[in-house]
């Protein structure tokens, strides 16, 4: 992910590797780092999979970015989830508050260890996602003409 200078970004794990803690716990932590002014990113990774996007007082919060490449390639049996679509982030924050401006998103489709730019299918599953998830966050994504996913939001 592309973090402006100037900006707090807190990286927070989210995959199974780091004990399971329940979904309102982790976005609770997250929170609270926002309001204690700790933070104007909270980076959720270790996902292996997109989560759903929060903007909560003007910051960001993502709660799982996936991966963007990683060595678990081939590695299926989690048929609603998939590791081979992911995102690459690209935040634009105003410089003298940390708040959030704009949030695009370029999506990608992991092959071989390559990154290449995703297909329609992709695409779709990774909006669906971002929608379904966003529902309860207050955000949504679209395509935008420029061929990114951009983020609104409430």
């Amino acid at each position: 992910m592309f973090v402006p200078a100037g900006a707090v970004c807190k990286p927070r794990r989210r995959g199974f590797h780091g004990g399971m803690i329940r979904r309102s716990r982790r976005a609770f932590l997250a929170r609270r780092l926002v309001k204690a002014g700790a933070a104007d990113i909270v980076h959720g990774h270790s996902s292996h999979h997109v989560k759903g996007i929060e903007v909560h007082r003007d910051r960001l919060i993502l709660h799982g970015c996936g991966d963007l490449i990683n060595d678990y390639e081939g590695i299926r049996g989690h048929p609603p989830y998939r590791d081979d679509p992911s995102l690459m982030y690209f935040p634009r924050l105003d410089p003298a508050t940390g708040a959030l401006l704009e949030l695009r998103m370029a999506p990608m489709r992991l092959e071989r260890f390559r990154l290449h730019d995703a297909g329609a299918g992709e695409v779709r599953w990774l909006l669906d996602v971002l929608n379904r998830e966003g529902k309860r966050l207050g955000t949504r994504a679209r395509r935008g003409d420029d061929g990114l996913l951009h983020l609104e939001w409430d």
